[in-house]
């Protein structure tokens, strides 16, 4: 999802302005097996208005078809997404940010109170949607303009009309929503809490043989059968499905990755009956874990199969160190590394199929939002262990980076925490970076980028006051004569992809792991 910040936007409503107007344009898919981890939520009210095409709007994991015209309401807590029903459409919306409390008092703001968000919500509910007719579209769309341009110019007694403006809109949708509200049957905020950690404990913990329905009820300090019925409400199969499938999914991915015997990759998923497992495994694969592995191979025979199964010390091996790396354990990833030379295995298989793999799979992760910065901060460090360990061995083979970047902060900005970790995740894909720090001058990048013969710039930036310096770049790059040699990559919170056009660079990437894909992209065109 690209959003585009409109002149009055802020990454979060702060004391000066206390409203956020956007406009964002859908890019993702909607995947019912990949909508929970997807979910936002914020700590303000949002009004979410679709203004072009139509897709599907997930709130507490309830899937909403939405079309232009379609308005939603929501409150503080509540997660929720806007996606693309299929890779054809587009959806376009726009969004009014802001805390109630901050414009309102008394009975508008205290939700006990008949006038609370003047009568928005009704009924317990925490999420008010309806679809609007065109005079009503045109109203809201025309509110919305007039609160983007006063908080932009700020002129005199801007927060009465802001105030005004709003409270016109909250009672234009009120009665509306009373009067044509979506047929829409939402879960509680409560529910969904309990469901969401019911699923944080089942990704973290499906391994554990123990895990039931009763063990993560009582962690959760409700009942057995509250749990299975929030659970089946809101994610739509029962809890000891959701387990089983996610296990079975984990089964085969080890199959495919693993030559262990089909039991110990089964014990190692949370399986502790074997016929159980194999009747499970027939039912939702349609073939035995042993057919399920042979598939994967791509070999023609069983006899195929089994060479391949000679190596199996080897895949084990490099499947530990993915593992190992995915979690962190620097130590152990250290030792395995080590391990694999002494048995022989090629430093490049170490590197591609053993460190590089398993932080692509934390790339993959983060970007799903999967993982967090702190999982791939411990990852780079397991996997910058086993590189120290590697490199000499690379270095003898003649294995070399597959493309060269020098990335740095432009000058005057001092942050890095957003280029350190670009910097790790372009590593874990086999890229030599060259970290040229923060407060680096345009003629900083040009030089390292032409003696190191670097095949991308990477430019961060988080204050708004330091975005031009990028333009320098990119016209340092052209005095220089090597733009046509070398990508100019850009990245931080206040950039956009408008942005990068208008100052001529060649890629905005609005995350980690995408500039990680596009810098590697660049290497090997």
């Amino acid at each position: 999802m690209k959003e585009k910040k409109l002149s009055s936007t802020v990454t979060e409503p702060v004391n000066d302005i206390n409203i956020e107007c956007s406009i964002f344009s859908c890019e993702s898919v909607y995947n019912p097996q990949k909508v929970i981890s997807r979910l936002k939520k914020t700590q303000f009210f949002d009004i979410c208005f679709v203004v072009e095409g139509s897709g599907i709007h997930s709130i507490l994991n309830q899937e909403i078809p939405c079309s232009k015209g379609d308005i939603c309401v929501i409150s503080p807590g509540i997660p929720y997404e806007y996606f693309l029903a299929d890779s054809k459409g587009s959806l376009t919306v726009q969004r009014l940010r802001f805390n109630i409390c901050d414009w309102f008092s008394q009975e508008v703001t205290d939700p006990t109170k008949p006038k609370y968000c003047y009568g928005v919500f009704g009924g317990n509910r925490v999420t008010a949607y309806a679809t609007l007719n065109a005079s009503m579209e045109e109203r809201v769309h025309r509110l919305f303009e007039y609160i983007e341009a006063e908080a932009a110019e700020k002129k005199h007694e801007w927060r009465e009309l802001i105030r005004g403006y709003l409270a016109n809109l909250l009672i234009g949708i009120g009665r509306y929503v009373n009067s044509a509200i979506k047929n829409v049957s939402f879960a509680s905020p409560a529910e969904w809490e309990v469901v969401s950690s019911s699923i944080r404990i089942i990704k973290e913990e499906y391994s554990d043989v123990h895990l039931t329905l009763d063990s993560v009820a009582k962690r959760l300090y409700v009942s057995k059968s509250q749990l299975s019925r929030f659970f089946k409400k809101i994610v739509g199969v029962n809890f000891s499905d959701y387990l089983h499938r996610l296990r079975i999914k984990k089964v085969c991915q080890l199959l495919s990755e693993d030559r262990r015997s089909v039991q110990a990759v089964a014990e190692q998923c949370g399986f502790h009956n074997m016929a159980a497992f194999y009747k499970l495994f027939n039912v939702e694969v349609g073939m035995t874990p042993n057919e399920y592995r042979v598939s994967m191979t791509a070999t023609d025979s069983l006899d195929e199969y089994k060479k391949l199964l000679r190596g199996e010390k080897v895949m084990s091996i490099l499947s530990e160190i993915s593992e190992n790396l995915q979690k962190g354990k620097a130590k152990i990833v250290k030792e395995l590394v080590q391990q694999a030379i002494d048995a022989g295995v090629k430093p490049a298989d170490i590197l591609e199929q053993g460190l590089l793999s398993g932080m692509g799979i934390i790339g993959e992760k983060f970007k799903n939002n999967e993982v967090y910065v702190p999982e791939v901060l411990v990852a780079a460090r397991a996997m910058n262990m086993g590189s120290q360990i590697l490199k000499p061995y690379l270095a003898a083979d003649g294995v070399v980076a597959s493309g060269k970047v020098c990335i740095g902060t432009v000058q005057g900005d001092l942050h890095d925490i957003g280029k350190n970790l670009v910097k790790m995740m372009m590593e874990g894909k086999g890229l030599e970076v060259i970290d040229l720090g923060t407060d680096v001058a345009p003629e900083t990048f040009i030089k390292t980028a032409i003696e190191q013969d670097c095949k991308v710039i990477c430019c961060s930036a988080l204050l708004t006051t330091t975005m031009s310096v990028m333009n320098d770049v990119v016209k340092a790059a052209d005095a220089a004569g090597i733009r046509d040699k070398v990508k100019i990559m850009i990245g931080g919170a206040p950039l956009t992809d408008e942005f990068c056009q208008q100052i001529g660079a060649d890629a905005y990437t609005p995350d980690a792991a995408s500039a990680a894909d596009v810098a590697a992209a660049f290497c090997q065109a």
